[in-house]
Order: C-alpha cells, then sequence, then structure tokens
C-alpha cells in the first residue's frame, strides 16, 4: 500500500515533470519524436497535459524514471536565453558602450532587449572583450554566442538533472552545448552577476 507520503512525492515529481515538458525547446523534443511531424503538431504534443509527464522522461531517461531529487532550479525558473544575454552583454560590454548611433543602438536593443543593453553598461567594469565591434548585427549575434557559452560552462559545476532542465529549454545548437576554455575562465564571474539580477526579482516560477 502506497502511504500519503509516497503519493505526495510521486504526484511533485510528475508535477516538475509536467513543467518541464511545457518548457522544452520543441527543436529538442523534434530528434525523438517522428521526423515527419511538422513543428505545429509537436507543440501541440507539448501542450497536452497528459503527454507532458511522458515527453520530459523520454528526453531525461533513467534520471527521470528514478526519481533523482530535484533541487531549486539553478536559474530560479527564468528564462535561459535570457540568462545568456544578460551574460553575453557583460562580455561584451565595451563595445556595448561604444555604439553611440541611434540607429545602432536601436538595432542592438532590437536583437538583445534593452534590458541586456542597460546591464551590460552597469557592469562595463567586468567586461571580458577587448576587441570592438561596431556593426550592432555581429556584436548582436557575438553577445548571443558568448553569453550561451558561458551558461554552458556555468553549468558544468551543476548537477547533471540541473544542466540538463536548463539546456532542454534552449534551442538545439547554442554554444551552450560548446563552451571554450576562455568561457569556462570567465562563467562564474558573470553568473554570478546574472543570477544575483534574476534573483532580485519574484520568482519566474
Amino acid at each position: 500500500m502506497v502511504s500519503p507520503d509516497q503519493n505526495h512525492s510521486q504526484n511533485a515529481h510528475s508535477n516538475r515533470l509536467r513543467e518541464l515538458a511545457a518548457l522544452i525547446h520543441p527543436s529538442r523534443l523534434a530528434g525523438h519524436l517522428d521526423g515527419l511531424l511538422s513543428e505545429a503538431t509537436v507543440l501541440q504534443l507539448q501542450k497536452t497535459p497528459r503527454l507532458q509527464q511522458r515527453l520530459a522522461e523520454l528526453l531525461l531517461s533513467e534520471l527521470a524514471s528514478n526519481g533523482t531529487d530535484w533541487g531549486r532550479d539553478v536559474l530560479l525558473g527564468h528564462d535561459p536565453r535570457r540568462a545568456a544575454l544578460l551574460a553575453g552583454s557583460i562580455w561584451h560590454a565595451r563595445s556595448v558602450l561604444k555604439l553611440v548611433s541611434k540607429h545602432d543602438v536601436a538595432i542592438l536593443i532590437e536583437n538583445i532587449g534593452a534590458e541586456a543593453h542597460a546591464f551590460a553598461i552597469r557592469h562595463l567594469s567586468a567586461a571580458v572583450a577587448t576587441t570592438s565591434i561596431v556593426d550592432p548585427h555581429k556584436l548582436s549575434s557575438q553577445i548571443e554566442h558568448d553569453g550561451h557559452a558561458c551558461l554552458g560552462a556555468w553549468l558544468k559545476d551543476a548537477s547533471e538533472l540541473d544542466r540538463l532542465r536548463v539546456l532542454f529549454r534552449l534551442r538545439v545548437g547554442t554554444a551552450a552545448e560548446s563552451p571554450a576554455a576562455e568561457h569556462h575562465s570567465a562563467a562564474g564571474r558573470l553568473l554570478s552577476l546574472v543570477v544575483a539580477h534574476l534573483a532580485s526579482e519574484a520568482p519566474a516560477a
């Protein structure tokens, strides 16, 4: 006979799996499902409550099935891409500050968001890149690349479950999957600033 405590634990575990399934990037699921399914169909399956637990288990395999203990999300429930853009904006803060043309600044903000733009200026002293990027499109791309790489490097110290819970919310193929040595060197310092910023807000989940 299953005790009330066991029931509660099983229900909590199932709820966490369903919550994760709803946040998984569709590109992560596509590789595990019928290749003939359209993106719209994958999204529909992802939103179906009775399938959500199974979809999360499909990706997490034995980590989900063996009841591995789930701690608090390392990004406090916030969007990993947002965290990556904040980290990347600090990395390239010197270039961000040097963009003075209204047209260029508008392009940058359109691509990375006003929050990341302001965050870079606020944390200029923590900037990593020393080479200036004057093209706003290229700068946006590098901010996203280096930010994701820093996030991936930072996650190396997390448990496998915590790392996957973050990576599954990103599209397949970001730099978070293959950070370079320079990203490992700076990740702790940059992500500590990012997490402190996220922690100052109400929890996202």
